[in-house]
């Protein structure tokens, strides 16, 4: 924790001494960073308690649900109170249908409304009518770039070859016009990625979220998940760098990324530096189609364990409704407080670290009361204390039931005795889907173009991450990437089900 309480200081003297840190040349910054690490590490009282919340700790202070956040029914509610008190309706549907040939730039520039979109990015002082770039432009360009042209830069991307006058799809999408040469520079997608509040990227999703949820796409049958991914960032050798009882304290380009443990990659480092994307994915448990629905970024160098309530939290801030969550055995409920704080039961498979009970079959999961007892006892339920067993002897079994006390309580762990045992099917079943967790990453990194970062900051690289879910989210609505299956895997799907 020292270490971390180090690395906080030295982030917000360095943010709040120096906020044209971006501009400085590399030597400069090297010299500033090795000044400051080593005063503040010579100054650091090691004895002192910490004073800084969990959260500064692990460098997700700013992602914390606050009172501008609107949930799902706030959403709906803002939406038809919106419609209703609006009698002059702009039509952009004849321009639209006249330039957007795309099925998918069609579909979006459909389903989403400029005029929410302004007000959901609005601040205090704001003036339409001295802007020639509305925010729903620059989130339209957003998403243009993340649906359409997720492998280039954004210094290309904002070129005659892709937004120039010729280019009327485009043009009429993100709503410049197209009798003017006026163009979106990459240094306004730059500065409106670094205005948007944290409250402004979540509003933005729970709007899309809005019409996600009444998409169908989810059913009623609905499991959620948890996982998380390395995004790499630009940044490879250290600014400057200290040691502290056997572990380094690195300070990098990139203030706020760290350099952590990667997943097992055969053609990749086992260390990367940049951020860990934590995201609670949706589930359908009827078709085991997975969505992306919130994301926390965090520093590399974190453990997974220590984002599941935020997410959760924020999530539920959100209006998602949770019940059940699958993740992985890096997202244990350590000391059971998951449940208490949350209400949400998690599922993850049983810690090898963790001993089997006493008297408990690894096999089969039977629970008897002692070694002299083979007679399996009965599962009555879990409470705080643990799961209470009974006896499962009928009457006349057992020669012991005089001084046996026929009951046993086996506390909570994170082996085979969370909350809800890891012997049931429901569990297994649960584990078991937890592999379509992958398919969101996956389309976030590489559809999406989440893969190749091309932003300096954890603040804009959390709203890149936003745009990013948003898109994918769209084009899942659109459903016009699904693989089409071919009339032969269609015939033997027929003739296996008949």
């Amino acid at each position: 924790m020292h270490r971390k309480s180090i690395k906080l200081i030295v982030r917000k003297q360095l943010k709040n001494k120096y906020p044209n840190w971006k501009g400085l040349k590399g030597k400069k910054k090297k010299e500033i960073a090795r000044l400051v690490l080593n005063e503040v590490y010579e100054a650091y009282d090691f004895n002192q308690e910490i004073e800084a919340s969990f959260d500064e700790l692990v460098g997700i202070e700013e992602q914390l649900p606050t009172s501008g956040i609107m949930n799902l029914e706030e959403m709906a509610r803002f939406i038809d109170d919106f419609n209703s008190s609006n009698l002059l309706k702009l039509n952009r549907n004849k321009r639209s249908s006249l330039y957007i040939k795309d099925c998918e730039l069609r579909f979006v520039d459909e389903l989403l409304d400029n005029r929410i979109v302004n007000n959901l990015l609005s601040y205090d002082g704001y003036s339409p009518s001295m802007r020639n770039l509305f925010p729903c432009n620059l989130f339209r360009a957003e998403l243009l770039k993340a649906i359409k042209y997720p492998e280039i830069s954004y210094r290309k991307y904002c070129d005659k070859e892709y937004l120039g006058r010729d280019r009327k799809q485009n043009r009429v999408f993100i709503g410049l016009p197209l009798h003017k040469n006026r163009m979106i520079d990459h240094t306004q997608l730059s500065q409106f990625r670094s205005s948007l509040s944290f409250s402004q990227m979540v509003n933005l999703l729970v709007y899309v979220l809005h019409h996600f949820h009444h998409s169908g796409l989810l059913d009623d049958c609905v499991l959620h998940g948890i996982d998380s991914t390395e995004l790499a960032n630009y940044c490879k050798v250290p600014l400057a760098s200290i040691e502290v009882k056997g572990k380094k304290i690195r300070i990098y380009n990139d203030i706020d990324c760290d350099c952590g443990k990667r997943r097992n990659k055969r053609d990749k480092s086992p260390y990367v530096v940049g951020y860990r994307m934590h995201t609670l994915t949706a589930i359908n448990a009827q078709t085991g189609h997975s969505f992306p629905l919130v994301s926390l970024l965090a520093p590399a160098n974190h453990h997974d364990s220590n984002f599941l309530k935020p997410l959760v939290k924020l999530a539920q801030a959100m209006g998602i409704d949770l019940k059940l969550i699958t993740a992985d055995e890096a997202y244990h409920d350590s000391d059971g407080s998951f449940f208490n704080e949350t209400g949400v039961h998690l599922i993850t498979p049983p810690s090898s670290k963790t001993s089997l009970p006493e008297d408990v079959n690894l096999e089969t999961g039977t629970v008897t009361f002692d070694e002299m007892c083979d007679i399996p006892m009965v599962h009555i339920g879990c409470y705080d204390q643990g799961h209470e067993f009974k006896c499962g002897a009928s009457a006349g079994e057992c020669f012991r039931s005089s001084t046996c006390p026929q009951f046993r309580v086996i506390p909570l762990d994170n082996g085979h005795f969370q909350r809800i045992l890891g012997s049931s099917d429901q569990t297994d079943q649960a584990l078991d889907i937890r592999k379509n967790l992958e398919r969101p990453f996956n389309l976030l990194k590489n559809r999406e173009g989440l893969e190749q970062v091309r932003v300096r900051s954890q603040h804009a690289l959390l709203a890149r991450s936003t745009f990013s879910t948003i898109a994918t989210l769209l084009l899942e609505m659109a459903g016009t990437r699904k693989k089409k299956k071919t009339k032969k895997r269609q015939m033997e799907l027929f003739d296996k089900a008949a």
